[in-house]
């Protein structure tokens, strides 16, 4: 006969306590990783004090530029993307930012000024047909901040003095070499067809005579083009003008006395910061969260890191009373500067094309 089976020692109760929190804390844990919404962003194009306010269950994910952030897209259930970037996009890859009829919603898009509305349409026309259905003219985008380009000289009071040439000054002899202008062709043809008094949305403003010779002469002004570091050029004394985003050079304005900045009456191109849903995502966005940047105080906090809401005027107006009248005028320009602004959609193929053929004539000799 064989022997009987050992019995099992019976299990004390501290151990019982040990392995029933172990085996819950792995429950949380791969409930947190399951449902964990990812908002992919490329960093410093969020700002911190935003970020941290972001509520369960959603996590910030920093990539270190857009094109990683983009490359992360099929993880993302919310996408940071620089209006540049929409190029690179597929639209067909994208769901509405929100719901037709979602609750909160509708006031979360109604607080835009005009001006956004096409930003959060992607700069897309509106469908064809004479009723429009919800799906199609649901919003694809929340533009949660924009901005201008600005011309910041240094040390060169002589030339802010001059401040009515507008980008003409630019082009004075005395900064020949000494400019840093952005990296973007598309941007910098923005700026020569002002110098002509001409913007790229009229119709036949590229092929104008004076912009070739015009353009070419503003690109032999250039150390370099470079709107990302172009501020270091500047404050190491390496260039003394420079046109960059508004965003990086606002919040230097009020620590250094050699900058002056300037936004000509013409107006500039805008640049947009945007929040997507990609497709793949089935959490909803944060509404509550997004309401947040025209909230105080968090909106005064925006404003000094540069970071503007494109907000209705009346709602973003006492944050921007704290800030001297000059510079409160570039965080938000005033409407009738505002109105010679323009955004800039993406290009389909033919448009690239005659951009680039453009900046192909006029390369300085």
């Amino acid at each position: 006969m064989a022997a009987p089976s050992p019995q099992p020692s019976p299990l004390s109760r501290r151990r019982l306590l040990q392995w029933s929190a172990l085996g819950g804390l792995g429950l949380l844990t791969g409930c947190g990783r399951q449902a964990a919404a990812r908002l992919v962003y490329s960093r410093g194009d969020l700002p911190a004090a935003w970020l941290k306010r972001l509520p369960d269950p959603w996590r910030g994910e920093a990539q270190e530029g857009p094109a990683e952030a983009l490359a992360r897209w099929a993880e993302a259930d919310l996408l940071q993307c620089p209006d540049g970037w929409l190029q690179e996009l597929n639209a067909t890859r994208l769901q509405p930012f929100t719901p037709p009829g979602a609750a909160g919603a509708a006031p979360l898009f109604e607080g835009l000024a005009p001006f956004a509305k096409p930003a959060s349409h992607l700069f897309a026309q509106p469908p064809p047909t004479v009723v429009a259905t919800a799906a199609e003219t649901a919003p694809m985008a929340y533009p949660w901040a924009f901005g201008t380009w600005l011309l910041v000289l240094r040390n060169r009071q002589d030339l802010a003095e001059r401040r009515s040439e507008g980008w003409n000054l630019l082009l004075d002899s005395s900064l020949r070499g000494l400019v840093v202008l952005p990296s973007s062709p598309r941007v910098v043809i923005e700026l020569a067809l002002r110098q002509i008094g001409r913007f790229s949305r009229e119709s036949g403003a590229l092929a104008d005579p004076q912009l070739v010779p015009q353009l070419r002469r503003l690109r032999g002004q250039a150390r370099s083009f470079d709107d990302r570091d172009g501020l270091n050029l500047l404050l190491r004394g390496k260039a003394e003008a420079a046109v960059v985003p508004s965003q990086r050079l606002l919040p230097l304005l009020r620590s250094d006395s050699r900058l002056t900045a300037l936004l000509p009456e013409s107006g500039s191109p805008l640049w947009w910061n945007l929040l997507l849903r990609p497709d793949r995502s089935r959490e909803p966005a944060p509404l509550a969260w997004l309401r947040q940047i025209g909230e105080p105080p968090l909106l005064s906090r925006l404003l000094a890191a540069g970071w503007v809401p494109p907000l209705q005027r009346p709602t973003i107006a006492a944050a921007l009373g704290q800030w001297p009248q000059p510079v409160a005028s570039l965080l938000y320009p005033e409407p009738a500067v505002l109105a010679n602004c323009n955004s800039l959609p993406p290009l389909g193929a033919a448009d690239r094309r005659s951009y680039q053929k453009l900046w192909d004539q006029a390369a300085p000799a």
